[in-house]
This record gives C-alpha cells, structure tokens and sequence, in this order.
C-alpha cells in the first residue's frame, strides 16, 4: 500500500473544508450527472470522501441503492455522518490500491477526484475491475484531477488554484487525460471521451457494451 495523506485526519479535513471552493467543480458534476441515467438502480462511489458525489446522484435516483467506498477513516465517518441510517447506502472501507471487493454489479460506477491517487498501472487494473464489475450498459464516469501536458500549463493551473509547487499534495500521481481514454477503450469501454475539462480537472469514463 502507498503512501496517502488522506490517511492523516488533518489532510482529510482540509480537503474537506476546500472540497466546495474548487473551480468549477459543480460544472463537471453537473455533466457527470447527465449523464447516469434516471433508472440506475445501483451505484457505486470509489473515493467517495463524505458522499458528496453520491448523495447528488440520488437525489434524482432516491430509489437507487449506493455503496461507498473510500479508506480515510475521516472521509468514512464523514459519509456515515450523511447517509446516517439511510438503509439503502451503504458506506465501506477499502484502499483502491487494492483489488475492488466482491460488491455485486453495478449500474452506474463513479469517482470523483481519487483514482489519481494510484500509480498508472493500478489505474489501469482498477479501471479493468470496474468494467467487470458494470452491468450490460453500465456508465462509468470519472471526475478526476489530471496531468497537464506541459509544464507551463501545470503553472498555469497551480496559479489559478492559488497555490505553489510546494503546496502540492504529495500523493499526486497524475496521468494525462489520452493514455486514460486509451487505456478505457482497450479494456472494452465503448463510447469513451473526456466529457468536460478545465485544466486540469476533466471527465471522462465510457459504457459497457449491451450484450447482443
């Protein structure tokens, strides 16, 4: 297992008391969420942090059954601290630097600014995983922080997010966003695009294939 500083209470809070300032942040949720259709019946939130993401999703889908994931013991009282007794969440923990739990399948599988914690390689066997574990049809869709392809535009993004190199969370590992979709479509996603950016915050995800 990596290092994470959203192991530590202290990082954890910080992000959350931040979680609500970042740029253009409800943007691509607002994108995200066009795309999960009405009709999912179970969703699955990797990273889920206190919910936020997840608690969006069922506010249109309040009949959907939703399982969320994340191993920061802050973020996970957090998200038990939402959904409070709410019997159709479920909140667990789990590092995504290890292989996904036996969960069922889901609908719709969503993340939101945590899979770029993990190396490329377990991305990409993470993102395997998730294709197995999507229904005939299923979305996922990920809303993440992502590489800038130079330098340049890496400053350009620290200065519009008012920090410095040195501020930086160390547990960073970004990827660009092409080796991503690339990675997506080899798997078998169908359908795979970066649905929205700014900087370097982008969606992007793909469909299971229907079986025929």
């Amino acid at each position: 297992m990596s290092f994470n500083e959203y192991a530590t209470v202290e990082h954890a809070l910080a992000y959350l008391a931040m979680a609500d300032q970042i740029p253009h942040r409800a943007d691509g949720e607002a994108v995200l969420l066009n795309f999960v259709p009405r009709s999912a019946r179970r969703v699955l939130d990797l990273g889920a942090g206190d919910g936020r993401l997840l608690a969006l999703l069922r506010i249109d889908r309040p009949e959907a059954q939703g399982v969320a994931l994340d191993f920061s013991p802050t973020m996970l009282e957090a998200a038990e601290a939402r959904f409070g007794d709410d019997p159709l969440v479920d909140v667990m923990a789990h590092d995504l630097d290890e292989p996904l739990p036996e969960m069922g399948t889901f609908d719709v599988i969503v993340s939101s600014f945590a899979i770029h914690h993990c190396d490329d390689a377990r991305k990409q066997s993470l993102y395997a995983e998730i294709f197995d574990l999507l229904e005939p049809g299923g979305v996922f869709m990920n809303l993440e922080h992502v590489a800038s392809a130079t330098p340049a535009l890496h400053q350009r993004f620290l200065d519009a997010m008012g920090i410095t190199a040195e501020q930086e969370d160390p547990s960073n590992k970004l990827a660009q966003v092409a080796p991503q979709l690339a990675w997506l479509r080899g798997i078998g996603f169908q359908d795979v695009d970066c649905y929205w950016k700014w900087m370097e915050l982008a969606l992007f995800g793909g469909f299971k294939p229907r079986q025929s």
